[in-house]
This record gives structure tokens, C-alpha cells and sequence, in this order.
């Protein structure tokens, strides 16, 4: 995930100049959004991977448990690239928060899965 922001941030600045008013910042929105999106997806997968229809049910299950999150990520990288907008601790805190609470969700659902 940080290897294609790396890219992405490269190919903005070499069209657009240098979008980043707080690189700093946009590295640790890369790298929480990261790991929320492959807390999230990881555990779609594993329900989806005991359904028998597991493409369907990763489609349907992923977005609305997604957006939320995407939401958040969108609202706190805004002001990596803002000097303007600040949203402060709290944005931060909501998104740990979604992953303590997929964490949550998966440790309690997987011995279920898992039981045959």
C-alpha cells in the first residue's frame, strides 16, 4: 500500500508540482489507511472463503463495511494536502478506532467460521 502511494504521490508531483503541505501526514494516513483496509478485506475474506459463493459475498459485504472507512480516509488526508483544514486528533483516533473495532469483530467471529 505505501509502495503504490509512493507511485501515485511521484506521478502527481511530477504533473501537478508538489501537492503535500504536511508529507508527514500523509504518511501516516497512508499507512493507517493500509492497515484498516487490509484488516477489513482480510476478514471479508475469511467469511467469504466459507460461503460457497465467496466473489458475490465479498462484493456485497465490502461495501457498505467500506465506505465508512473510506469516508474517514478522505476527510483526514484532506489536510495533508490543505493548510486550510484541520481536523485534528480526533479523525485519527475515529479511524484506529474502526480497525480496534474489526479486530474486535474478527476475533470474536472467526472461532465460529472456522467450527465445521
Amino acid at each position: 500500500m505505501l509502495l503504490f502511494s509512493a507511485v501515485t504521490l511521484v506521478c502527481c508531483m511530477m504533473f501537478l508540482g508538489n501537492p503535500l503541505v504536511k508529507p508527514w501526514y500523509f504518511l501516516g494516513v497512508v499507512l493507517l489507511g493500509g492497515v484498516s483496509l487490509s484488516l477489513l478485506f482480510t476478514m471479508l475474506a475469511a467469511i467469504a472463503a466459507q460461503a460457497s459463493q465467496n466473489a458475490a459475498l465479498m462484493a456485497i459485504m465490502g461495501f457498505p463495511l467500506i465506505m465508512p472507512i473510506l469516508i474517514l480516509l478522505s476527510n483526514v488526508s484532506q489536510s495533508a494536502f490543505s493548510p486550510v483544514v484541520q481536523p485534528g486528533l480526533g479523525m485519527f483516533l475515529m479511524l484506529a478506532g474502526m480497525d480496534v473495532l474489526v479486530i474486535a469483530l474478527a476475533l470474536i467471529l472467526f472461532p465460529f467460521l472456522w467450527k465445521e
